[in-house]
């Protein structure tokens, strides 16, 4: 099976002790991409180290970074943090912007007033450096849409192609179709396989199958029948199954799909 892990987050200390391991063994699942994606400054840089060292070898294994500074984390944020974020940007090896958004469950650790520029700011640069973006969004849906909308309105402006990916999807079918309008992509990762999971199986039967992605968030969110565990990028094996259910397709068909549907979003 050949795999594209969307959103991992090798750099997580839950990795410390086993990290060259664990990457390892998704590369032996058939994981054959990967982007680590950051959260603030520190994992940003970490993400592109991860992504230097595992990028590429004699097996062609590629690696990619995402750079960004997450809702949670955007009480400090300022035009110091955009700048080095673009910096960041400049290397190779980095293939998008994220993960950013807004995570109003955490508004006690970061204030939506504090959130909202954060998340504008770095839209803004993804839209002059003409870059996908990665997005998390939680208990957020109306705020998070309605500055996506303009977001995209704005590349449209410009002539620029939308390439964004709504990261962990948790909202409804419904707002999934108005996101599916906008040009994005829906990350579906672990959630996928479990017994509660009504609306994101009904969001993957609903929407396009060119708009779906797999991702892990490992070290969270790991399927089932391993719910509870540390998740690491192997266990999308178990995704691509649940999702093959879902489309009455073979398990390789259905990541296969999701591959294609990754490179097209990452422009790789």
């Amino acid at each position: 099976m050949k795999i594209f892990e969307t959103h991992t987050h090798y750099e997580d200390r839950a990795f410390d002790a086993d990290r060259d391991e664990m990457i390892e063994k998704g590369r032996e699942a058939g994981v054959e991409c990967f982007v680590n994606v950051g959260s603030d400054l520190e994992t940003s840089r970490k993400s592109i180290e991860i992504a230097e060292k595992y990028g590429m070898d004699e097996a062609q294994y590629r690696a990619y970074a995402a750079v960004g500074v997450h809702p949670e984390n955007a009480s400090d944020f300022n035009e110091q943090t955009l700048r080095e974020i673009e910096e960041l940007a400049k290397n190779p090896c980095v293939k998008a912007i994220g993960e950013i958004g807004l995570d109003y469950h955490w508004e006690d650790e970061c204030p939506r007033e504090k959130q909202k520029p954060a998340f504008i700011s770095q839209l803004e640069l993804a839209k002059k450096l003409d870059m996908p973006v990665i997005i998390h969004s939680r208990d957020a849906a109306e705020d998070t849409l309605a500055i996506l909308k303009d977001f995209a309105a704005g590349m449209k402006k410009e002539g620029k192609t939308v390439r964004l990916v709504m990261h962990c999807y948790g909202y409804s079918p419904e707002l999934a179709d108005e996101f599916i309008k906008l040009g994005f992509y829906i990350g579906v990762g672990g959630v996928l396989t479990f017994k509660n999971a009504r609306k994101l199986r009904e969001t993957v039967l609903r929407i396009p199958k060119d708009r779906v992605v797999l991702e892990t968030d490992s070290p969270y969110m790991s399927p089932e029948p391993e719910r509870g565990t540390r998740n690491d990028p192997s266990k999308l094996l178990y995704v691509a199954e649940k999702l093959s259910e879902l489309w009455e397709c073979p398990a390789e068909q259905a990541a296969r799909i999701c591959y294609e549907n990754s490179l097209k979003l990452f422009g790789l």
